[in-house]
């Protein structure tokens, strides 16, 4: 993987772009208007210091060649919706996590999140060469941990108080992945006619 490189995913729903400092104003909409998005997060980007911060830490983890963060563009709205990232990934390994995922209201529950992970799961599987692709998600977060079961995800166990919250509380994260094998034996087709009947 080139760090430098300007990968672009895109299919006719879609298009994921490398986010950029540029792309600021694009997302501040969400940060001012729709702040319980990162209700979740372990890094929010809640107000215009909260986005410049998430941006800022995106681009830090580019730089050390551990994260590829992306800018989310639904071509049905004709709109930046939202972001997400590979990151913690390590090339010799061969795995990666996909994560940091969010899109407005605007693109939730659109089928935008199913063209994103299939246009990411295709590229890390078969371009990058990944073996493993992880997930996850806070335990409490039920929709997210939906989201990522109806797309493949086997759930492998919950890290148990393992990273602070905003308010300072301790949250159980829950482990899912998907395998290369799992993606070429019946992950890929399934989600493939998953976002062409959506």
């Amino acid at each position: 993987m080139n760090f430098e490189e300007n990968y672009i995913l895109e299919n006719n729903r879609v298009r994921l772009s490398p986010l950029g400092i540029s792309d600021f104003a694009n997302l501040l909409p969400y940060s001012t208007l729709e702040p319980d998005l990162w209700k979740y997060s372990l890094v929010q980007a809640i107000g215009e210091d909260g986005l410049r911060h998430y941006i800022e830490l995106a681009l830090a983890g580019k730089h050390a060649e551990k994260e590829y963060p992306f800018i989310v563009w639904d071509k049905t709205h004709q709109k930046y919706v939202g972001s997400t990232r590979f990151y913690d990934i390590q090339l010799k390994q061969k795995t990666l996590q996909l994560g940091y995922t969010w899109y407005g209201k605007i693109a939730q529950g659109t089928g935008v999140n199913k063209n994103c992970k299939f246009l990411l799961l295709e590229f890390a599987f078969e371009t990058l060469g990944m073996e493993r692709v992880e997930f996850r998600a806070d335990l409490e977060n039920k929709r997210s941990i939906a989201a990522m079961q109806s797309i493949g995800c086997q759930i492998e166990g919950v890290l148990r108080s393992n990273n602070f919250k905003q308010d300072g509380s301790r949250r159980d994260s829950i482990i899912l992945s998907i395998l290369k094998q799992e993606w070429e034996d019946h992950v890929k087709s399934m989600l493939y006619q998953k976002i062409n009947n959506i």
